[in-house]
């Protein structure tokens, strides 16, 4: 799950309001000072503790290495690089005269730079031979375009990184799957490549180390030396602070009790706040990739405590964090013992045999193909289905396709058979990558070259806060649904029943969210015409984390809503949708409300059956990786 905290772009249609991660802070008072100017000596021994600060970290880096505590993989992903690049460049160096195009492509590209460069050096105007976007915050510092010398290099980048672009989109003689994956393989490499990645060819990080004398390189080190340990070997780049965040103290503050538990999941039921509530209890089913309190951060941006206050018996699934125990847990038992097992519940409390239920991301999967079996067994539990940024069918499931082929899927099988299960920073590390320019290098600058923390952001927290997952589960769940996409060609079999999504006859309330890169607004398009109730497709502004979590006290996107979904085409649904400014959660609770609007008084918690075992947000969401 992605996690998506900085999302943006612009709107063909109508001005987009614009969201992003808080940019990386200044120092904090407890960092060194910057020197008042350039002091040759406090400058080289800063150089000397910056090398020195750099040998610790080499070493939290080999430690477990050569204690045998990890197998470094690299050399499989390198491969699978090589590889797959390796199939663009044979079909352009296989006919000499695409060979001959190859490089006079380039070459054109940069006499041009060239000659601009020498108009501008002899004191002629002279137009660029590219554009950075005016988006790209990599280079908007003044001195990219004034200073001769850095305009030459971020030019000369951006000349490069599109010519390379060019190569894998015009490669003909290229499968579907390997163009894919090449694209995103390059995006990658250009992304790391980039001059403003580097210290002597960054402008703002020069003149920073030179007004500091390395101070910041020192500092710089030092973080990264202290996220290699936190990472055991590997690098856990940090996103915010997490001296500022506390599950149970800032986030996660919603009252409740965890009312029933078992190996996979707790079950907490929150304390009304109103007089009367509707009579349909509600079930949250988050994804098990990530921790549920994504909808219950802070108080203001909880969704959890807004449904409460809006008269809602809530109960969410807190998935519990797996080790190898549980590596043999399959999808089967996840079903029945996630949603299933807390629609039991639920009933036992409440005394409601059919509930309103959402699921989030891979929540809202699973939640889909418990509805598919408990159809195929003839058992209606749900009133009402919503699916936050979830998806059914994987055609269009974007680059987190690129991870997943026979050969890809049995490397991780390999692996995750080692220790039974697949460790968290793994899928997060995958998840940044697919926004590497947001969530990967501006962290790199700015912790390990400027040598300041992070801002302080609750999203990014929860983000780094991550969850091991079993590998029989994984593997069940790579091969069904984004290999094979099973689901929704009718083959996926779980219990030994063959589900059928169009005997799901509950209305469907499916949340896309615009900018999303994990569960494209078109995969959960394309999904709505499988099941077989009437579906209200909702696209909200911005990404998989910001598009969901948009309280209504705090808007900051919009959302559309329009014709019954068709089709796998945003664009054209879009044409006829109609756009509504603020959040997408009143919509939601008036469409839950035209289902059943009948009240009863508020219900204690545990309804008197089940004993409450501990105080919300429970256990099983603090454990760590």
């Amino acid at each position: 799950m992605e996690k998506n905290k900085t999302e943006l772009k612009a709107d063909a249609r109508a001005p987009l309001k614009v969201a992003t991660a808080p940019s990386p802070s200044p120092a904090p008072p407890s960092e060194p000072a910057k020197a008042s100017g350039f002091d040759v000596e406090l400058f080289a021994r800063n150089l000397a503790r910056m090398i020195e600060e750099g040998g610790k970290a080499v070493a939290a880096y080999m430690k477990p290495r050569e204690q045998g505590k990890l197998k470094d993989e690299m050399s499989e992903d390198v491969t699978e690089v090589v590889k797959t690049v390796g199939q663009v460049a044979e079909y352009w160096l296989s006919d000499p005269k695409r060979s001959f195009e190859l490089q006079t492509s380039l070459g054109r590209a940069y006499l041009d730079l060239w000659a601009s460069t020498v108009k501008r050096m002899a004191g002629e105007p002279a137009e660029p031979a590219v554009n950075a976007d005016p988006r790209d915050k990599r280079f908007a510092d003044p001195e990219w375009s004034q200073n001769q010398f850095f305009d030459f290099l971020k030019q000369a980048y951006l000349l490069t990184t599109h010519w390379g672009e060019k190569l894998v989109k015009e490669a003909d003689g290229v499968d579907e799957h390997t163009r894919q994956k090449a694209e995103f393989y390059v995006r990658q490499i250009a992304n790391a490549i980039s001059p403003s990645n580097f210290v002597l060819t960054n402008p703002e990080l020069l003149r920073e180390t030179m007004a500091s004398n390395a101070e910041n390189l020192v500092r710089g080190m030092h973080m990264l030396g202290e996220d290699i340990e936190a990472g055991h070997g590997n690098l856990k780049i940090r996103q915010s602070d997490p001296g500022n965040f506390a599950v149970g103290r800032n986030l996660a503050l919603t009252p409740g009790k965890v009312i029933f538990q078992n190996d996979l999941m707790q079950l907490i039921q929150y304390e009304a706040t109103t007089k009367d509530v509707l009579k349909v209890p509600l079930l949250i089913v988050p994804p098990w990739i990530n921790k549920f309190y994504i909808l219950d951060l802070t108080p203001e941006k909880s969704f959890i405590k807004w449904c409460v206050g809006q008269g809602m018996t809530v109960f969410v699934i807190s998935w519990v964090n797996p080790d190898f125990h549980l590596a043999s847990k399959s999808f089967e038992q996840y079903m029945t013992e996630g949603p299933i097992a807390a629609m039991d519940a639920i009933e036992t409390v409440t005394g409601e045999k059919k509930i309103h239920t959402i699921g989030y991301c891979v929540g809202g999967t699973l939640l889909s193909i418990a509805l598919a079996y408990l159809a195929a067994k003839r058992k209606n539990r749900a009133v009402s289905a919503t699916m936050f940024a979830a998806q059914v069918d994987f055609t269009y499931s974007g680059d987190l396709k690129v991870f997943v082929d026979e050969e890809r899927i049995q490397q991780l099988e390999a692996h995750m058979k080692e220790q039974g299960y697949l460790e968290a920073s793994r899928m997060a590390n995958t998840f940044n990558m697919l926004r590497s320019n947001d969530l990967i290098w501006p962290y790199v600058v700015n912790n390990y070259l400027r040598g300041k923390k992070p801002y302080p952001f609750d999203i990014l927290y929860w983000n780094s806060d991550a969850t091991r997952m079993p590998a029989a589960n994984h593997s069940f769940y790579l091969r069904n649904c984004y290999l094979n996409n099973r689901l929704t060609k009718g083959e996926m079999e779980i219990g030994g029943i063959k589900l059928n999504l169009k005997k799901v006859k509950v209305p469907i309330y499916n949340l896309a969210t615009r900018e999303d890169h994990i569960a494209p607004a078109k995969s959960v398009l394309h999904g709505s015409q499988f099941f077989g109730g009437p579906v209200k497709y909702v696209l909200a502004g911005s990404g998989h984390i910001a598009g969901v979590v948009n309280p209504p006290t705090k808007p900051k996107y919009q959302y559309w809503t329009g014709d019954a979904p068709t089709g796998s085409d945003v664009d054209v649904w879009m044409k006829t949708a109609t756009e509504h400014p603020g959040s997408w959660w009143p919509d939601w609770l008036d469409w839950i409300k035209s289902l059943n609007a009948k009240t009863v008084p508020a219900r204690v918690i545990g309804g008197g059956k089940l004993k409450a075992i501990e105080d919300a947000p429970g256990s099983f969401v603090k454990a760590q990786d």
